[in-house]
């Protein structure tokens, strides 16, 4: 049977052991630095064999007030914390410091009585800028029936403890500290001050212990800084009255944020930074990244610069350039790289240049090949790409219209120049060009797209167009099916769109009321040709004022026929999903997804109304969003020249005016069946346009007007309009128009 000596050797390998288990890392290292340098001059640098770099100091005016280092006859440096601690070393980076802490102790008798000399309780008063490090340190209680206790005086109050217990030597484990014959607890962050107590749980049944353990211990220690003897326990059992703590020191009580505008700053060293506290409030000062020294001192020994250079091995394989708080390195002219030991060095050039003069040949001359036959590759795969989008886009259907070459079209819009661009939509964009023999041209280039729906649009728009030969309607002088999608020529229209005539920045009241009637007319007529004249009727979808163009004379041209479709003779409308911009749709072919022609009729009551009032279909200004809403409400309510242009009202007469509101009233009936049909529009616009031509309203006061108004008779615009088509709508409010 083992000795009892061996036992204790096992309990005390416990303790040990309970390093790895308590902090898995390893202790802060004494600080290695000059740090012999790093106080205030003329103050004393070390006591004994440990450095004292400020903030702390030994005399007056070496250190700062809570940091003051007392140094004994002995060369023992120690802290007054009501009793002196001893200094074992001060980590002025790392912002430790270990002191040689008391141990709590209670020792008995081999007959179980107390010792005379045991310490079974120990009070640590407040430490200022001090806290117990809960990094390093950990309570520890050892022995056999042994409870240890660990408590805070402060208003967050702690109290732990830990319990260890063995019946006799044998039952000690190895390698662990669990709570037989050692056990361990640890401790909570901010913790300034603290209590121990110790004590032998009295057990009459197992005395034995008494013999290989006889004494019991509590204490805080830094576990990874604890050497152990056996004569701790055995012979000088009172002896041991010491353990290793680690303290964290900080400037304490304040932030970084919260010291940096107080007098009293502590980073005070250039290039230094202040960093808080991980132990509670507080902050500590450093040197930034390429600086050495104290960043507590604002003198030579405060953060300088490295050196890297003047090393021993210097960083660089070559040649070393210092610079303020870092360094480069270089290579010779003759050699590459980086220069850095860690990095790629620096290599001779000479080596590689006829290596790189033979691979640089022989890649010059694969390229050369290679591109040749990819140029070739390239020719090819084109042509055939060009006469499959040829294909693809009905090329072989339509000998009827000119095909211009991809080639052509890139080089009559300067390769599509961005100062080219005459309008962009969601589709595409529309560019000038100008052909070989200076005819002008609008060239409609499609975004590529995946979406087979957008290039059906391009295809179906030169599949209307190729079908219509209208004054009014804008040409489509031929197209380009070598691309993905078909690229559209027009004739050039050079006057810009209505809506910008009627609703651009400087252009309110620019048309008059002659130029807007007949222009109206003017899209009536190309509109009606669609519907009953053309070889296959058209209804066009999308009628509005961006899609109505005005050439040199302000003659409108009817646009855009992507969305248009042919009707087939014996139908009367179809089907589809809704398409159109909002303001302009159709109500009916809104709820029903079938168009017809009086769909057009319904958009172009929507133009005419814009015509009329000079305002946007939708506009955030207007009481209600959708302009022939508001236009109904205000003819029904008689207020029709409240939301008319100013200069129509100036220049028409309450008759013709009356007359064009009724029009544009029957063109926006919510029932499809009451609005007029295209050509009745286009003969009463083309009637109105006749009657202003032939009686310039304008020119006359109220009293002539009214007086010719009772010559004319019958031959008013309303009778005229009335004789001359065959539509009956239901009774209006009368109109109020006011000079």
């Amino acid at each position: 049977m083992a000795s009892w000596p061996t036992h204790l050797c096992l309990l005390l390998l416990c303790l040990v052991l309970l390093a790895g288990e308590a902090s898995p890392q390893t202790a802060p290292p004494l600080s290695v630095d000059s740090a012999d340098r790093w106080v205030r001059p003329w103050c004393q640098p070390k006591c004994g064999n440990v450095s004292i770099p400020y903030p702390f100091g030994i005399d007056s005016g070496c250190f700062r007030p809570g940091f003051q280092i007392y140094c004994n006859g002995d060369d023992t440096p120690y802290l007054d914390l009501g009793g002196n601690i001893e200094v074992v070393g001060i980590q002025l980076l790392e912002g430790t410091l270990v002191v040689n802490h008391y141990i709590a102790r209670d020792c008995r008798n081999p007959n179980g009585s107390s010792s005379e000399n045991n310490v079974p309780s120990i009070n640590i008063i407040d430490l200022q800028n001090f806290k117990f490090s809960h990094r390093w340190n950990s309570f520890v209680a050892v022995g056999c029936n042994t409870v240890g206790y660990i408590w805070s005086h402060r208003e967050s109050t702690f109290w732990t403890g830990c319990l260890s217990l063995c019946t006799s030597a044998s039952i000690v484990p190895n390698d662990t500290c669990s709570g037989i014959g050692c056990c361990i607890a640890p401790i909570p962050m901010d913790l300034r001050n603290f209590s121990l107590l110790v004590t032998l749980v009295e057990d009459e049944y197992y005395p034995s212990y008494y013999s290989f353990a006889p004494c019991s211990y509590a204490f805080l220690a830094d576990v990874g800084k604890l050497h152990f003897d056996l004569s701790n326990l055995t012979e000088n059992r009172t002896t041991w009255k010491k353990a290793p703590v680690t303290l964290d020191w900080a400037i304490m009580n304040q932030t970084c944020e919260e010291a940096k505008v107080n007098h009293d700053f502590a980073c005070v060293s250039p290039n230094s930074y202040c960093v808080n506290s991980t132990n509670g409030p507080g902050y500590l000062c450093n040197c930034s990244q390429g600086f050495q020294g104290n960043p507590y001192l604002n003198d030579s020994n405060g953060c300088s610069d490295i050196n890297e250079c003047s090393a021993d091995i210097s960083p660089c394989v070559k040649r070393c350039h210092n610079r303020e708080g870092s360094y480069s390195c270089s290579c010779p002219w003759y050699m590459y790289g980086d220069g850095r030991r860690d990095g790629s060095g620096c290599r001779s050039i000479l080596r590689i240049l006829y290596l790189s003069l033979g691979v640089g040949l022989s890649l010059f001359f694969l390229i050369a090949i290679v591109s040749w036959l990819y140029w070739i590759y390239k020719k090819r795969k084109l042509g055939e790409l060009k006469q499959h989008f040829f294909e693809k886009n009905g090329g072989s259907l339509r000998p009827d219209i000119r095909l211009f070459s991809s080639e052509e079209l890139e080089a009559a819009s300067d390769n599509y120049n961005q100062s080219r661009i005459l309008g962009e939509g969601g589709t595409g964009t529309v560019y000038r060009g100008v052909l070989p023999d200076q005819n002008v041209i609008a060239i409609k280039k499609a975004k590529i797209s995946n979406d087979e729906a957008e290039v059906q649009q391009f295809i179906n728009e030169v599949e209307v167009l190729s079908r219509i030969n209208h004054r009014n309607v804008v040409k489509l002088l031929g197209c380009c099916l070598e691309t993905q999608v078909p690229m559209l020529v027009y004739e050039f229209v050079p006057n810009g769109t209505l809506a910008h005539h009627v609703h651009g920045e400087g252009r309110r009241g620019s048309l008059s009321l002659e130029a807007r009637l007949r222009i109206s007319s003017e899209v009536a007529g190309a509109l009606s040709y669609l519907h009953s004249a053309a070889s296959t009727p058209v209804i066009h979808r999308d009628v509005k004022t961006t899609n109505i163009l005005l050439d040199h004379n302000l003659t409108a041209k009817v646009s855009d026929f992507g969305a248009s479709r042919l009707v087939p003779l014996d139908q009367n409308g179809l089907v589809s999903l809704i398409r159109g911009t909002f303001g302009y749709l159709d109500p009916e072919y809104f709820q029903t997804g079938e168009f017809t022609d009086k769909s057009d009729v319904y958009s172009f009551g929507v133009v005419l109304v814009e015509l009329l009032t000079g305002k946007k279909p939708v506009a955030k200004m207007q009481a209600v969003k959708n302009l022939a809403t508001l236009f109904m409400e205000c003819v029904n309510s008689g207020r029709l020249v409240e939301i008319l242009e100013e200069r129509v009202v100036d220049e028409g007469t309450p008759e013709l005016l009356e007359a064009a509101a009724e029009l544009a009233m029957r063109c926006l009936s919510m029932n499809s069946n009451d609005r007029p049909l295209m050509r009745e529009v286009a003969m009463e616009l083309e009637a109105l346009t006749r009657w202003t031509t032939i009686h310039p309203w304008g020119n006359v006061n109220v009293e002539e007007g009214d007086s010719l108004l009772s010559k004319i008779g019958s031959s008013s615009p309303s009778t005229v309009l009335h004789d001359s088509v065959n539509s009956s709508i239901e009774p209006m409010v009368p109109l109020e128009i006011v000079r």
